[in-house]
């Protein structure tokens, strides 16, 4: 699988021979989930970690107000909304919170509302009220947030999703995956890592005597879990998509369809404690570890580090990670100009020996043509060395 994944031995994986580690135990299988789909997934590398039925469709309940969010913070990201915009709450909007029972944050008809008190309502008490009013300030309508939504999961990688609307509200043409939905909540916390924390948040109030709950009980139970989002319909079960950080490493579950919303906090915490525990990153690569430096002939550098822009890592069952190794295939001589990213060749990872994956290596900064001068005299040294 060629995923994109964070950082670290690169040199001296080429220079030296890793020796092998003692041979590694093998780890138990993954906890036995009683629910219709699940997925666990290691934040770092994007790698599935355990799951069933991950690729199967199932209804996302009100876990699509996580993508309502993610679409939220991009406008954010790029100025075309902010945190102190108000926002008009339709007709519409207040009737589905009258409609929604406990799932609305109590808004008014007509009145205005600022865009972060419309996310907490979204995030913490997951209210219907507060997800279609954003739409609609967003987008105009629902019905074209929508299409923003699809927009951003057709980006993501979400091949088995489909929104219609903001809220998670069931239709036969609103579903998704437990995959698609770790892949969700993987780009939410890397794409706006600190808008992120709204989803640790324990409560909010919008204009009742009481705070209400974040529906996330294992933010209670268990201090590393930090987010992500509760979902349940009738049709849908229950479902939660968490993510916990433990000594800076994240792993994100998907639990789709359990019986009650408290066997999906037990079987979150199974899948996340079991991924804790049998399994470990090994970082490889990343913009500020090359893979290799390289002579550069007719440039103003005579040496360039090649590698990846972007982190790499693996996740690997525990007691392997001394077996991996890496070994480089490059396109010589690199001759100046060169251009940062461009590819130069690739790199093999094995692990015990076989291969496992192949990454892409590229060019890790610019290097533009040297002088005249130097450019014959490497032209000179060409000719002879090859």
């Amino acid at each position: 699988m060629n995923t994109p994944l964070p950082r670290r031995l690169a040199l001296l994986l080429l220079s030296t021979l890793v020796p092998l580690a003692a041979q590694a135990e093998p780890i138990p299988a993954p906890p036995d989930i009683q629910a219709k789909a699940y997925v666990l997934m290691d934040y770092a590398s994007g790698e599935v970690l355990a799951a069933r039925n991950g690729d199967d469709r199932v209804e996302p309940a009100s876990i699509t107000k996580v993508m309502t969010t993610y679409v939220a913070f991009d406008e954010i990201k790029h100025g075309r909304l902010h945190y102190e915009d108000e926002a008009l709450v339709s007709e519409k909007a207040w009737r589905q919170g009258i409609d929604s029972s406990e799932s609305r944050m109590f808004l008014d008809v007509g009145s205005r509302v600022k865009i972060i008190d419309l996310l907490r309502g979204i995030i913490v008490v997951s209210g219907n009220d507060a997800s279609i009013a954003l739409a609609e300030h967003i987008a105009g309508s629902e019905s074209a947030f929508a299409e923003m939504m699809n927009h951003e999961a057709k980006k993501l990688g979400m091949k088995n999703t489909h929104f219609v609307d903001a809220s998670g509200l069931p239709d036969p043409e609103h579903y998704t995956s437990a995959h698609d939905l770790a892949l969700l909540g993987r780009a939410l916390i890397r794409d706006f890592p600190q808008d992120y924390k709204i989803y640790s948040e324990r409560s909010f109030s919008y204009k009742i005597k009481h705070a209400q709950e974040n529906r996330n009980g294992l933010l209670v139970k268990d201090p590393s879990v930090d987010g992500i989002k509760t979902g349940h319909t009738n049709a849908a079960g229950y479902c939660l998509l968490s993510s916990a950080n433990r000594n800076g490493r994240r792993l994100i579950a998907a639990v789709m369809g359990a019986d009650t919303w408290a066997y999906r906090e037990q079987a979150s915490l199974e899948l996340l404690n079991y991924g804790f525990r049998f399994f470990e990153n090994v970082q490889l690569l990343g913009a500020d570890k090359p893979a290799q430096t390289l002579r550069v002939y007719k440039g103003e550098l005579d040496e360039i580090g090649v590698g990846t822009l972007q982190p790499v890592s693996l996740s690997l069952p525990r007691g392997n990670s001394a077996k991996v190794q890496l070994s480089t295939q490059i396109k010589t001589p690199l001759v100046a100009p060169l251009s940062k990213g461009q590819s130069v060749g690739s790199a093999t990872v094995t692990l015990d020996g076989k291969a496992y994956t192949t990454i892409p290596l590229v060019v890790l900064q610019d290097v533009p043509a040297g002088g005249f001068f130097h450019r014959l005299i490497d032209s000179i040294r060409l000719w002879f060395a090859h």
